[in-house]
């Protein structure tokens, strides 16, 4: 299965390009063509416009721009895949983070015609914070600047110079046509000077099993089975999802916070015993000893641990309109382990459109990314973000109304 966002700036084609994949990989039913055919009339479309296929609220519709996180599925012969329509306007900052925050890749859309903008590149760069390994850079509406060859040259090079400022490993550039199809799911003959691949073409082959994490053990215990039945008297197993690493029955493992050390015995899926188990298979771990173990704990190798730590660094996305202050008390979900936190330590408040670092700034407001310095209750079992992200990132939560306020990628457990 792929994971994959939509990026770019507004009115970059985000929604019409995830509207033509469903369209032309025959990806959705009768009904939704003729309900999008309906609308396109009544709102005086002169085309099908597919970007209605994603923008469903009524004020997306309104407005002609993308404002939640839309989810859509399809699937080819070779592959599986879930897309994230997400927003491009910055008021919209933490829908993107949300979407792109499960993604193995990106696409981020260019205007061939007003070139890499702004918010373009502010998407880019929330990408590679956010740890997205491939990026796809889609140059759109090159029907509108005629296929011309050099405007896609132009924009791959100074993308290719931009990119090198972030984290990023894998670029792909693609010129693309999204209203008429062109490049998308087959090679067109508008641009008979592009020898690379299609855009399908390219996510049904882009490799990405590679980008786990398959050397770091990380198994958070997320529930007890004991099912207390006479046919499984004595029966003890420690359910939850792999988050790093390769699993054996025999492994030496650590269970921490106790530090004792046991076997693995059995590994078991919904479907009978396995003899390994990877990330991010589900499944539930039998130990050879009776450990007290409970959930929030974490099986690692027992001379390749998380960090053990009250005390955390991380990039912070905020999500909600009251401010973040220094001395800020919330909830941080990590893993499958809650505790107190507070905010001890605002470093920076970090302005996305120039990449410049605000240190004279005392809060995060609604949508600002920030370095902040975190003392929590409990220990947690982390790693860096860049390292590992299902043990490198967190949510924070209101205490008072359960509400998720942030999203958190650590930077330093030190």
């Amino acid at each position: 299965m792929l994971r994959f966002a939509t990026a770019g700036s507004v009115d970059d084609g985000k929604s019409t390009l995830i509207g033509r994949l469903l369209y032309d990989t025959k990806s959705i039913f009768t009904d939704q063509l003729d309900a999008v055919e309906r609308t396109s009339r009544a709102r005086g479309d002169e085309y099908v416009n597919l970007a209605l296929l994603t923008d469903g609220l009524r004020a997306e519709r309104e407005q002609g721009i993308t404002i939640d996180v839309a989810y859509r599925y399809f699937a080819t012969p070779r592959r599986k895949f879930v897309i994230a329509d997400t927003p491009g306007h910055i008021q919209y900052t933490r829908n993107m983070v949300t979407g792109a925050s499960t993604a193995n890749l990106a696409i981020v859309l260019v205007d061939a015609r007003k070139g890499l903008l702004e918010q373009s590149r502010r998407h880019a760069f929330l990408v590679s914070l956010l740890g997205v390994p491939h990026i796809v850079v889609a140059i759109n509406k090159m029907d509108l600047v005629d296929w011309d060859p050099a405007v896609y040259e132009r924009l791959r090079e100074e993308f290719t110079v931009f990119a090198a400022k972030l984290e990023v490993s894998d670029v792909t550039v693609i010129p693309i046509s999204a209203l008429n199809g062109d490049n998308i799911v087959s090679r067109s003959d508008a641009s008979p000077w592009y020898d690379g691949p299609s855009l399908l073409h390219h996510l049904e082959n882009v490799h990405v099993a590679s980008d786990r994490n398959l050397i770091d053990v990380r198994f958070p215990v997320q529930y007890v089975v004991r099912p207390q039945s006479l046919r499984y008297p004595d029966y003890r197993g420690y359910a939850g999802t792999v988050a790093g690493g390769v699993l054996k029955p025999g492994d030496d493992v650590m269970v921490l916070p106790s530090g004792l050390t046991t076997r693995i015995a059995a590994i078991e899926t919904a479907h009978g015993p396995v003899d390994e188990a990877f990330a991010p298979m589900s499944v539930t771990v039998r130990l050879e000893d009776d450990l007290d173990v409970s959930r929030g704990d974490m099986i690692c190798r027992v001379h390749n641990a998380p960090a053990v730590t009250q005390d955390i660094e991380a990039m912070v996305c905020w999500m909600t309109d009251r401010p973040l202050h220094p001395g800020a008390k919330v909830l941080v979900k990590h893993t499958t382990r809650t505790a107190r936190a507070v905010a001890r330590e605002l470093r920076y408040r970090l302005d996305v459109n120039s990449l410049h670092r605000d240190e004279g700034s005392h809060e995060l407001r609604l949508n600002d990314i920030g370095r902040v310095r975190f003392r929590t209750t409990q220990p947690l079992f982390a790693d860096e973000y860049r390292r590992n992200r299902s043990t490198g990132g967190f949510i924070l939560v209101d205490e008072t109304s359960n509400a998720t306020v942030a999203a958190g990628m650590i930077v330093s457990t030190a």
